[in-house]
């Protein structure tokens, strides 16, 4: 059952005393700053490269020549990076996140991570970020880039309840469903474990086209015969239909699943779930890396087995990119039922 929260009423669109800051303005980062800025949020932004914030600062946002000074002139600071390493040095740095929240005038700036990370990094990053006087929270995003370009994406949001609803208007500007995980680690648990079950989807509808493509299947009536049954997922009515047309772009990159599922190989090797699955996946994204490069879009591991195979795994009447056909709604909390 969902719920819609009144806090997210408490800030309404366009009048929100909220300075946000927002590091990090690629292919997801981008598509989240982008719906604060169309919902009339004071932005401020930050990228290594300053030429993609410039659609950004034409539309209104201000730019922070360091996160250090972000930090000092915004109530809220997202992070939204490729990596923990990324992270930790945007946070920790001379001129980071937290050397600009301790010199901060007044306490209680927040510091928010989009980023999928490591569930342990992100505790030891947010309790610097609360030792230095800031409030910290995950709030990793899941459901496509396509949704988030909409303002339609999920949130999970890990962190201190008093927190999470200072944060509420803000993340139901940014997502659809915002659902509050836990303390602080929960929500990147949950990602990690999410962006794992959507790779094998990724892997078993590789292997299940190439296979009917190889018995002579017309992958047309195959596309529609997983979508209408018990077989059907996210994963196939989106990167299936990307597959088939082959663009093979969702802007995931193969690195990027290497990261997430070795995420969450980790937590499983940490309290000792011998797993099957996983460690095979990892195995097979790896190999992918090395035959396609890291940067190599995460649907064409189908390449693997077209190889293998001499086939072309490819349909006409499939769109080369995906977007949402949703509405953009204001979001509400879930409410989990115990």
């Amino acid at each position: 059952m969902t719920v819609i929260s009144n806090l997210t009423q408490s800030v309404s669109k366009g009048n929100n005393f909220m300075n946000i800051g927002f590091i990090g303005l690629g292919n997801v980062g981008g598509k989240l700053s982008g719906s604060l800025l169309r919902n009339g949020f004071d932005l401020t932004v930050r990228d290594l490269d300053k030429s993609v914030a410039e659609p950004f600062l034409a539309k209104g946002a201000k730019w922070a020549d360091s996160p250090k000074e972000m930090a000092e002139n915004c109530d809220v600071i997202i992070t939204c990076l490729p990596s923990p390493a990324a992270c930790a040095s945007v946070l920790e740095g001379e001129d980071g996140i937290i050397a600009g929240i301790s010199a901060g005038i007044s306490g209680g700036k927040i510091w928010a991570e989009m980023s999928t990370t490591d569930e342990q990094e992100v505790k030891r990053l947010g309790a610097k970020v609360i030792a230095a006087g800031g409030e910290a929270i995950e709030c990793p995003v899941s459901g496509g880039c396509h949704r988030a370009a909409t303002g339609n994406i999920s949130i999970f949001a890990g962190g201190a309840r008093a927190t999470f609803e200072r944060m509420l208007p803000i993340l139901t500007t940014l997502g659809r469903r915002v659902l509050h995980t836990g303390d602080l680690g929960s929500a990147s648990v949950l990602k990690v474990m999410t962006n794992y079950l959507a790779t094998i989807n990724l892997v078993a509808i590789s292997e299940a086209m190439t296979t009917c493509a190889k018995a002579g299947m017309d992958l047309n009536t195959t596309y529609e015969a997983i979508r209408i049954s018990s077989g059907n997922s996210f994963v196939h009515e989106t990167e299936g239909q990307i597959i088939l047309n082959g663009s093979r772009d969702i802007n995931f990159t193969m690195d990027l699943v290497v990261k997430d599922i070795s995420l969450f190989q980790d937590i499983a090797d940490r309290h000792d779930v011998p797993l099957d699955l996983s460690p095979k996946l990892v195995e097979i994204f790896k190999d992918g890396m090395e035959r396609y490069g890291p940067r190599e879009r995460s649907p064409n591991i189908i390449k693997r087995l077209e190889e293998a195979t001499g086939i072309e795994v490819l349909a006409p009447g499939f769109p080369a990119e995906i977007t949402d056909d949703e509405p953009e709604e204001q979001g509400y909390e879930v409410i989990v039922q115990r």
